[in-house]
């Protein structure tokens, strides 16, 4: 399994405090199955100041941390975005770093108020050329007023990522409803831990991937913890992935042999 969405870097935001708790995150995620990890710290302006350049160069130095210790984790370097009017062209420059140098990146819209001109500034970055991933809508305290929004979103292609803390409840009853709704209506493309410390936000996918193979099928479930993390990896286009399911044309099957595919992906 591949997870897009970590603070696993020492020190740099709300994430993993130092450097001890980043390598025993990491060997709870090589526990879990997890294969690759991308690096997301917060880039938000007036309280996470990162930046492209200085989130590689953690990256590169936590990567020779993970092999000195052992650890069989490979990382990519990201960052999880928040909404600026300059987006577009801090993509551009390098400022906001991509998900391994890919057209994908993570968007995280505001937790408590719904921003004026979100479609408008998300279908921005898709005529620039990018490939945003909207973070844990379904977490956003806004999101029962604005459902109709994050539809419109991923119509208008943009990719939606939920929390697997969301999914198997870790996060409360409403969470988990809106992940439920997301998934049954064919909403969701990727599923990540967002995971920031060893209490309650560790980096694990394969619970909440059963619960995904129980609900939609393991097709669907691969599709959202391998098949596209590895589309975005790869820098593969959208339209040459496999195509989102809900519960209407739910797959047959269920949680057997999740395991085997988990580890070999």
């Amino acid at each position: 399994m591949i997870d897009l969405h970590c603070h696993l870097l020492p020190g740099i935001d709300d994430g993993a405090p130092d450097l001890a708790t980043s390598l025993e995150m990491a060997r709870i995620a090589v526990a879990d199955g997890i294969t690759t990890i991308a690096c997301t710290p917060h880039i938000y302006p007036g309280l996470y100041e990162n930046t492209g350049p200085d989130i590689l160069l953690r990256v590169e130095r936590l990567q020779a941390d993970l092999d000195a210790a052992g650890i069989a984790l490979t990382l990519v370097a990201g960052c999880d975005a928040h909404l600026t009017p300059t987006m577009v062209a801090e993509l551009d420059s390098g400022h906001i770093p991509t998900i391994a140098g890919s057209r994908y990146f993570l968007f995280e819209p505001p937790h408590h108020v719904a921003p004026p001109r979100l479609e408008q500034s998300v279908l921005a970055t898709l005529e620039a050329g990018y490939m945003p991933i909207i973070t844990h809508p379904e977490r956003l305290s806004w999101i029962e007023s604005h459902y109709d929004t994050m539809k419109a979103l991923a119509r208008a292609g943009a990719w939606m990522q939920l929390t697997a803390g969301s999914i198997t409840g870790r996060f409360g009853q409403r969470a988990q409803s809106w992940s439920e709704r997301m998934l049954d209506e064919g909403l969701v493309h990727l599923v990540s831990t967002d995971a920031h410390n060893l209490r309650n936000r560790k980096p694990l996918l394969s619970e909440a991937a059963a619960v995904v193979a129980a609900r939609l099928g393991e097709a669907a479930a691969h599709d959202m913890v391998v098949t596209r993390p590895r589309m975005v990896l790869a820098n593969a286009a959208p339209a040459t992935g496999p195509r989102t399911v809900g519960a209407a044309i739910k797959a047959t099957g269920g949680i057997g042999g999740l395991r085997r595919w988990f580890r070999a992906a």
